[in-house]
């Protein structure tokens, strides 16, 4: 038997060579011919490769949240846009493109063609050249239209779109400080949008593009998550009252006494005093959310230094063209700053009412004593009586003639009954040095700016009792003035009431939150009686700022800056309405306005009765009190709705001898801090002389003001008040001393 090797025959072998010979060759022939093609023909089947993977493997960019007012009104929208982007190799790939696309880019975009020339020699391989940035959808339809026509864009090639949002505010500057604006890079910074910013921000989708077994091009998309849309408690029509006296004070005002803005900063909060809710937050000046970085915004603002503090120089076109990159970024930072939650002030005598609320709460006081106000009280082992308004005194006053006339030496006894201990620890009550906790970016840490058990003395305890020597922001004062006057609840601020997906479903609704509870019901109905007689009482130092129509109540206050004696001021005006049910709150701040004589809260309240003029009708809130002729002229003319409250007769107030009584009385009000003289408990005839005396002084023609002629100070002519910027630590003509608390009291 033969065996199986030898069944492989010669013939067998010769048929697996030629086999093997043909497969060689077929190799051989496979090799040769991709070869060829990738010499001939690579680099085109590489574009298309490379084309695939570059545009069908993009990003998908969010849709940043909507911001609304309560109404609905936007105040802060992402409109779609465009980036126009060019692919060289593909507009290279025929010399013919060139010219064509140009034009058109040059004619939908106004492009730089000279640019995109040079681009293209220095870089003929890139796929990825963004040649104009965030163009509206009209023009980029104008080109796409343009491309499509089958005789001019057949040879325009090259050119995609890529989708991106831009961020628009309609409306402008309005609310700017509470809005905040984005970075380019869409994060939010400052108000709102900073610090909602992981609410409004969505997630970017992907587009993924590849080639299926056939070679055919196969897309997997995952959608863009866009952010949410929130909700705020900001009335934008309320807003625009409010802006547009700011603004109207700043250009009366505007380069009056020295170059510069009408103020250094003036603010303004409306509030709902019983939820918290901020119905309207603007400062002066402000800016365009739509071109944060327009230098005009910044004339005639204080310039701060590398710490941020005033240099005592205000911003000209000179110096801006003087500023370096680092300088010019401090003096935007210092206008998109939120005055009213960020700059810590003195309150002055707006934190008068804190005091005896403490007091009475506490037990310390009745609220019905009476002390005697000489023009200045001797504390402790301080060199010189630390004195009141009224430099010659008001005689015996109540606690509540001390609110009206806002008297520095009752607030001073008061304290000293209620003690320092106590009397800090209301202070922390009331949220004094702590922040609010107010939903917006920025809000100031003043914990270091207030004293506690160990630091005050009886000296600082005097000054903190008619709010000097402490600082506050507006939004510290404001939370804690409301609770004194909505029963004693302490309500978190906020700016937003609902937070909503992009397709409207409620992700989440924000109720008022009551934080604690500062006085009680009873107290709090005492200091509501106080603070009307601001307005209504006889010597009353809020009285202009009453709108014609309604009875409101607050308190004026005026305080010095730091350093003393060197007259500027801060003035302020705290009020609510209706007088005998408050409803909402107002709080305006004029921070060293520019005057020469700034020791006047009337530059305050002014602001306040324009504004609650407008605001109370839009508000619903229906009048109280008979119109004068003159008032009703004047709300026709301002076309404001006259709505009385049922059962109000609508008729003309006279006095005895039946002339007109005008609401605001004489209309004036001297430094803002209440008016010297009047009959006092005790007072002999001489001691009343004594007290009027600044009615003997001559007038001075240049500053309208009386003039003492043995000191040179100036006293209002119908008040009797000193107004030359005395200080409550001395007199003026005295020698220098350190003031209380000097190296241990807070500034800003």
């Amino acid at each position: 038997m033969k065996s199986p090797i030898n069944r492989f025959t010669i013939k067998m072998q010769k048929k697996l060579l030629v086999l093997f010979l043909l497969i060689l060759i077929a190799f051989v022939g496979l090799s040769v011919q991709m070869f060829l093609i990738t010499r001939d023909n690579g680099e085109e089947y590489k574009k298309q490769v490379l084309s695939q993977q570059e545009y069908d493997s993009t990003t998908i960019p969010f849709k940043r949240g909507n911001i609304v007012d309560s109404n609905g009104t936007i105040l802060a929208v992402s409109n779609k846009v465009y980036n126009v982007i060019l692919d060289t190799k593909i507009l290279m790939q025929d010399e013919a493109n060139l010219e064509p696309t140009l034009n058109a880019l040059r004619k939908c975009f106004s492009i730089d063609t000279n640019e995109v020339r040079t681009y293209i020699a220095e870089h003929p391989n890139s796929s990825y050249y963004v040649m104009a940035r965030r163009v509206e959808y009209e023009k980029m339809n104008a080109f796409q239209e343009l491309a499509k026509d089958p005789e001019n864009g057949k040879n325009i090639k090259g050119v995609w779109f890529e989708d991106e949002y831009k961020r628009e505010y309609p409306n402008g500057s309005l609310a700017c400080d509470v809005i905040g604006f984005t970075t380019n890079d869409n994060q939010g910074t400052y108000g709102l949008e900073e610090f909602y910013n992981d609410i409004l921000c969505g997630t970017n989708g992907r587009e993924y593009g590849y080639l299926n077994d056939d070679s055919n091009l196969e897309r997997t998309t995952i959608a863009a998550v866009d952010g949410c849309n929130i909700q705020t408690s900001i009335d934008a029509n309320l807003q625009s009252i409010v802006e547009k006296y700011l603004k109207e004070y700043n250009e009366e005002y505007k380069d009056n006494y020295r170059p510069g803005n009408g103020a250094e900063n003036v603010g303004c909060i409306i509030m709902e005093v019983h939820t918290g809710r901020v119905l309207a937050m603007a400062n002066y000046p402000t800016y365009d959310l739509n071109d944060t970085r327009n230098t005009d915004n910044l004339l005639g603002m204080p310039i701060v230094d590398e710490k941020g503090n005033r240099t005592g120089e205000y911003v000209t076109q000179e110096s801006i063209a003087a500023m370096n990159d680092e300088e010019m970024y401090r003096q935007l930072d210092s206008l998109w700053k939120n005055f009213c939650i960020v700059n810590a002030y003195e309150p002055g005598s707006v934190s008068k009412p804190f005091t005896v609320a403490a007091a009475i709460e506490s037990g310390a006081i009745k609220g019905d004593e009476s002390y005697n106000c000489e023009g200045g009280l001797q504390v402790a082992d301080w060199p010189k009586p630390i004195k009141c308004h009224n430099r010659y005194g008001d005689g015996y006053l109540s606690v509540q003639e001390g609110i009206e006339r806002s008297c520095n030496v009752v607030l001073m006894n008061v304290a000293f009954k209620l003690g320092k201990n106590e009397f800090i620890d209301y202070q922390h009550l009331f949220g004094f040095g702590l922040k609010t906790n107010i939903d917006l970016a920025g809000e100031a840490r003043t914990a270091s700016l207030v004293y506690n058990k160990d630091s005050m003395g009886t000296v600082e305890l005097a000054t903190n009792s008619f709010g000097q020597g402490y600082n506050s922001t507006m939004i510290q004062t404001m939370a804690a003035f409301c609770s004194l006057i909505n029963g004693g609840y302490y309500y978190e601020p906020h700016v937003v009431d609902k937070i909503t997906t992009a397709d409207g479903a409620t992700l989440e609704n924000i109720e008022p939150r009551v934080l604690k509870q500062t006085v009680s019901q009873s107290t709090s109905d005492t200091i509501i009686e106080f603070c009307n007689t601001v307005v209504t009482g006889e010597h009353g130092t809020g009285k202009t700022a009453r709108p014609a129509g309604y009875m409101i109540g607050g308190k004026t206050g005026t305080a010095e800056t730091i350093p003393r004696k060197n007259n500027e001021y801060v003035v302020s005006f705290f009020g609510y309405a209706p007088a005998d049910d408050p409803q909402i709150a107002i709080y305006v701040v004029v921070d060293r306005p520019n005057v020469f004589i700034q020791d006047d809260a009337k530059y305050a309240t002014r602001i306040v009765k324009k504004i609650l003029t407008e605001a109370l009708p839009y508000l619903n809130i229906f009048m109280t009190e008979e119109l004068t002729d003159q008032e009703r002229e004047e709300l026709e003319e301002l076309k404001i709705q006259i709505r009385m409250q049922d059962g109000v007769q609508e008729e003309e107030l006279t006095d005895e001898d039946g002339n007109p009584i005008t609401p605001e009385g004489d209309g004036t009000e001297g430094d803002g801090e209440g008016e010297a003289g009047g009959e006092a408990e005790g007072d002999t005839q001489d001691d009343q002389a004594q007290r009027e005396i600044w009615k003997t002084f001559p007038l001075d023609p240049e500053t309208g003001y009386l003039k003492d002629p043995d000191t040179g100070n100036l006293f209002d002519p119908d008040t009797g008040a000193q107004v030359n910027g005395g200080s409550v630590f001395d007199d003026e003509d005295s020698e220098e001393e350190t003031e209380p608390g000097e190296g241990d009291e807070p500034t800003d």
